[in-house]
């Protein structure tokens, strides 16, 4: 099962005078189970794309097929694909309308049309996916905190138990806490449960850590689709197109400029810590075997005589480099 995208334009206005071209033959498939990160500056043609793959938005031309059907065919059965293609939308807070957090997770199983029971037991379902305990179940939506309600409104989503879950920005406006703890939920739900997932975000760090895949729009085009690590090499033409690579990269790139052996494909914190550690153990195990460091460029001939002082000198220095890279990229 996948979905795949031929050939997909969708032009605003068209055959007016205010004609705009949102999506330009776009191409892809997505197959069961992966995580896709989907990145452009705003007016890329993300949130256009994302709403044609659950029918929201017809496209002018090309086709989107989902688990090899047409879903423009005529007598496809969109209702049916809407529940097992989900969309959270930004801010999809402002979305819940109900009298208690449980009766707004119920919303979308009754609208399927199933027993009473069997909509109480999806929404307990999901709402325990979404880790809300159940003191809150009575509780209005508009008393909870922002990051709970936008647990209420993933679990209204999650109800329907959607094959492929897509989110258009779900942290925005959370604290780094709340960001942390639906984006975990979110990888959780593809971990466990083998959901497709598909991110919108703006933060290049966040698709980092968690997309296998990264598809990159830019007025309208996919211009990049890979995994992330070979996108982020191109940070340059990423700049070009108003995006960036994460912070990480940049302070790689410095510190391979200023002649560090370290990989360039590091692109979240934790690999560059475990990359900067590894070289310092290692550098330490060299000198003090008294053998010259490959990676330390002009002081490859040191003598082991410098001992342990020297390698702490020099995990200093690598320390105060890496912030100096740091923040002459924050100073930019």
């Amino acid at each position: 099962m996948s979905i795949r995208a031929e050939h997909l334009t969708h032009i605003y206005g068209q055959g007016t005078a205010f004609e705009q071209y949102a999506l330009k033959d776009v191409n892809f498939e997505i197959p069961d189970g992966q995580f896709v990160g989907l990145i452009g500056h705003t007016g890329s043609g993300k949130s256009t794309l994302i709403q044609h793959l659950n029918g929201l938005l017809r496209a002018s031309s090309g086709t989107i097929y989902y688990n090899g059907e047409d879903i423009y065919a005529q007598g496809y059965n969109m209702k049916q694909l809407r529940t097992k293609v989900g969309l959270v939308f930004q801010y999809p807070e402002h979305q819940l309308f109900e009298v208690d957090v449980f009766s707004d997770v119920c919303f979308g199983p009754k609208n399927m049309g199933l027993p009473k029971d069997e909509i109480a037991a999806r929404a307990r379902e999901a709402l325990k996916l979404v880790g809300l305990k159940e003191k809150y179940y009575k509780q209005s939506p508009f008393e909870l905190s922002g990051g709970q309600k936008r647990r209420v409104a993933i679990a209204g989503v999650l109800a329907m138990r959607p094959e492929v879950l897509i989110l258009d920005e779900p942290t925005a406006g959370l604290d780094p806490r709340g960001r942390d703890e639906i984006l975990d939920l979110v990888n959780s739900l593809q971990d466990n449960r083998g959901m497709t997932i598909i991110l919108v975000s703006h933060s290049m760090e966040d698709v980092a850590k968690y997309a296998d895949r990264l598809m990159v729009m830019s007025g309208g085009e996919k211009v990049f689709d890979d995994t992330p690590k070979n996108v982020f090499r191109h940070y340059k033409e990423l700049e070009a197109i108003g995006l960036s690579a994460p912070q990480v990269t940049y302070i790689v790139q410095r510190l391979r400029e200023n002649g560090v052996d370290i990989s360039e494909d590091l692109t979240t914190v934790a690999e560059a810590k475990d990359a900067i550690l590894k070289l310092l153990r290692d550098k330490g195990r060299l000198q003090a075997a008294g053998k010259p460091d490959p990676g330390a460029g002009g002081n490859a001939g040191a003598s082991g005589n410098a001992g342990a002082g020297k390698s702490a000198g020099a995990g200093k220095n690598a320390g105060a480099g890496a912030k100096k890279a740091s923040g002459r990229k924050g100073a930019r």
